[in-house]
């Protein structure tokens, strides 16, 4: 994977495969700090120990579908080679919640990607799942929510025709107003 949206895309897919109701998506960027924070927490029905301890190799997984566990190790993988750290938290029954940083400057960081077009993706193919998302920088925060758009539709789903307009919309709202605060830090 090029991008972190792409990490991100598929760190919570694996949250939906467990079980995840509620999802955050928090991503905190300084150049002060010179760094970059991906934080990615669920409701899912977490992990035993044994399994957190194995959560980053790449031959191991929980998922009966396929027999690889690529998600986890790609992404440590990335923080890593940007100067940064991983780190996973997780209980059974108490959800996960993965954090991966990395030195902003660092030759080797991925750029962020296409963030709107992964909560696309994420909220309309996973309509019963309630999503938020916050971004932070030195100066400027955006944020989003499908609760708020859910309640605006009255009941339609958020992948009818209606609600992808909506969610599209709301998209627009945290990305335009962004660009022109964070000029080249969303891309």
């Amino acid at each position: 994977m090029e991008e972190l949206s792409l990490h991100i895309l598929d760190i919570v897919e694996n949250s939906i495969a467990a079980g995840a109701r509620h999802v955050e998506i928090r991503l905190y960027e300084s150049r002060k700090e010179d760094r970059l924070s991906v934080e990615i927490l669920d409701d899912g029905v977490g992990m035993s120990e044994a399994a957190l301890r194995k959560a980053t190799d790449p031959f191991f997984t929980t998922r009966s579908s396929r027999r690889v566990g690529l998600g986890l190790s790609l992404l440590e993988q990335a923080a890593r080679a940007a100067g940064g750290t991983f780190r996973i938290e997780s209980r059974p029954g108490a959800g996960t919640r993965v954090t991966a940083l990395f030195q902003y400057s660092h030759l080797d960081r991925q750029p962020l990607g296409d963030i709107a077009s992964t909560l696309l993706t994420l909220v309309t193919g996973n309509p019963e799942v309630e999503f938020s998302y916050e971004h932070r920088t030195d100066d400027a925060q955006v944020s989003f929510g499908t609760e708020p758009i859910k309640a605006r539709l009255g009941g339609l789903p958020v992948n009818s025709p209606e609600g992808i307009a909506a969610v599209r919309r709301a998209l627009e709202n945290i990305t335009e107003p962004a660009r022109s605060r964070f000029r080249d830090v969303l891309q």
